[in-house]
């Protein structure tokens, strides 16, 4: 089937939290999350509304030069398993360490913290694979700052790619908005990600359905099962960032301005539709189930009532054969000269019989 290589094995390590080893005080930071080899990038793009440029950044202390300037300042980081290079931006941010230790561990879930100097959050972001339409759940954490923006993403990823064509190319709204403009801009980028999760769930279950009706199979099973997953899968990730996005809208701190709120509440509404989408998809999922059980228990019963017809055609004709195939010396009919002839006419006569009667009561 098509849509079978589109839904492979869910990763669940995301919603299975794990904390640093024992006996480690809060605020250690310690990597937790998948083994990563890469290293470790950092990328600053700084901006305002008549100039924006990209700068490669080799060791943190080289950020310095930069935070003195009015421009806004967007720092990726890529790669959280390098603890050194995260205590490090942690000192030059002067950013909590129960935040650096959140930001290492990738399972945590999403949520926003307010502070004295900076706004923290966590986001799920999913990724879909352009290959194979595979789903991958990463961690995004974004410090809201004054005049910047720090976001550490676990892998290199095409999902922000859009944005920051738009903030070096274009002169739109983002280059003339503020730092809190940039962190709306990075979360309705995930939110629109997860639109798109759910359009692909809708064409493969609008698409599975109709097979479903013409060949109900194991495959479809199958199909049917991963679909509920994968939308399970989404409303864990979207739960939270929904009350994530609530709280930076009634957020009164001094870092959010009034206009940014408008723009929070616009995407707060866009998780609000993604969750109800979700309950019409899952509702779907088990109609779908039902259909999948009721057509093969349907397609059971019409095999079971051919093989029953075929059996209440041959109990009598087993009768007779029993009755003649009986070893008793005197049979009236054995030394009759048309006993052969009469016992198949019998024969036929009773399954026709019985074939006419099953046809009146409409069972064939």
């Amino acid at each position: 089937m098509k849509n079978k290589n589109k839904f492979k094995k869910i990763d669940v390590h995301k919603f299975v939290p794990r904390v640093a080893a024992k006996d480690t005080p809060p605020g250690t930071l310690q990597y937790v999350g998948k083994p990563r080899t890469e290293p470790c990038n950092i990328e600053l793009i700084e901006y305002n509304e008549s100039e924006a440029e990209k700068h490669l950044i080799e060791e943190p202390d080289q950020l310095s030069k930069f935070l003195s300037t009015d421009k806004i300042k967007w720092i990726r980081v890529t790669g959280v398993h390098n603890i050194d290079i995260i205590a490090r931006l942690g000192e030059i941010f002067q950013i909590n360490s129960l935040d650096l230790e959140d930001i290492t561990n990738t399972t945590q879930r999403p949520r926003m913290e307010e502070r004295d100097n900076y706004i923290f959050q966590i986001f799920n972001a999913l990724i879909i694979n352009p290959e194979d339409k595979d789903v991958n759940i990463e961690q995004v954490s974004i410090i809201l700052g004054k005049n910047y923006v720090l976001s550490f993403h676990e892998t290199e990823s095409q999902l922000f790619d859009g944005l920051l064509k738009r903030i070096l190319v274009s002169k739109g709204r983002v280059r003339k908005m503020k730092s809190d403009y940039l962190s709306f801009t990075l979360a309705d980028v995930m939110i629109d990600q997860y639109f798109l999760i759910i359009e692909d769930i809708g064409n493969i279950i609008e698409t599975t359905e109709s097979e479903l009706i013409v060949n109900p199979g194991s495959a479809n099973q199958e199909i049917i099962y991963r679909m509920k997953r994968r939308l399970v899968y989404v409303g864990k990730t979207i739960w939270p960032v929904r009350e994530l996005i609530n709280k930076m809208e009634r957020s009164d701190h001094e870092l959010i301005t009034e206009e940014s709120r408008l723009y929070f509440r616009n995407i707060y509404d866009h998780s609000v539709q993604i969750i109800e989408t979700l309950d019409n998809l899952r509702d779907l999922t088990s109609s779908m189930m039902d259909l999948y059980l009721s057509s093969v228990s349907l397609k059971l019963n019409e095999i079971m009532k051919v093989l029953t017809i075929f059996s209440a055609i041959f109990i009598p004709l087993t009768f007779f054969a029993g009755v003649y195939g009986m070893n008793f010396k005197f049979l009236p009919e054995l030394e009759w000269q048309w006993g052969y002839p009469l016992f198949w006419s019998i024969c036929i006569a009773s399954s026709i019989l019985m074939i006419i009667y099953f046809k009146r009561k409409k069972w064939m």
